[in-house]
C-alpha cells in the first residue's frame, strides 16, 4: 500500500502561481502511476494531470495545459504540480492518487490510492 501526503496548497490571486507535492511513503515503487485530481464545491472529482514512473510520460487535462506541469524527482518518491496563470476556476481541493498499472484510463475509481488532499484557492 502507498501513502500519500499534499502540500503547497494556499490562497492566492489570480494569476500567480503554486506548487504542490505528492510525497509516496510506504511502498512507492507500485506507485506506478500517480495522477493529481481536483474537486470544488459541488462538483465531481476532476482529472488534472498524470505522470508515469516507467518514463516520466505525462498527460493533461484540457483545462490546464499549458499552465500546469506535473514532474517527479528521479525515485518518484514525490511528484509536483507546478501551477500558473491560476483562474478562480481553479480553485478546489487537490488531491494525488496512484496506482499500480498503466492505463489511459484516468477515472478516480482506476486509482487505489488516494491522499487527503490540499486546498488552493484563487481570488479574482
Amino acid at each position: 500500500q502507498v501513502q500519500l501526503v499534499e502540500s503547497g496548497g494556499g490562497l492566492v490571486q489570480a494569476g500567480a502561481s503554486l506548487r504542490l507535492s505528492c510525497t509516496a511513503s510506504g511502498r512507492p515503487s507500485s506507485a506506478y502511476t500517480i495522477a493529481w485530481f481536483r474537486q470544488a464545491p459541488g462538483k465531481e472529482r476532476e482529472f488534472v494531470a498524470v505522470i508515469r514512473r516507467s518514463n516520466g510520460s505525462t498527460d493533461y487535462a484540457d483545462s490546464v495545459k499549458g499552465r500546469f506541469t506535473i514532474f517527479r524527482d528521479n525515485a518518484m518518491s514525490t511528484v509536483y504540480l507546478q501551477m500558473n496563470s491560476l483562474k478562480a476556476e481553479d480553485t478546489a481541493v487537490y488531491v494525488c492518487a496512484s496506482r499500480p498499472t498503466y492505463s489511459a484510463n484516468y477515472a478516480p475509481r482506476t486509482f487505489s490510492s488516494w491522499g487527503q488532499g490540499t486546498q488552493v484557492t484563487v481570488s479574482s
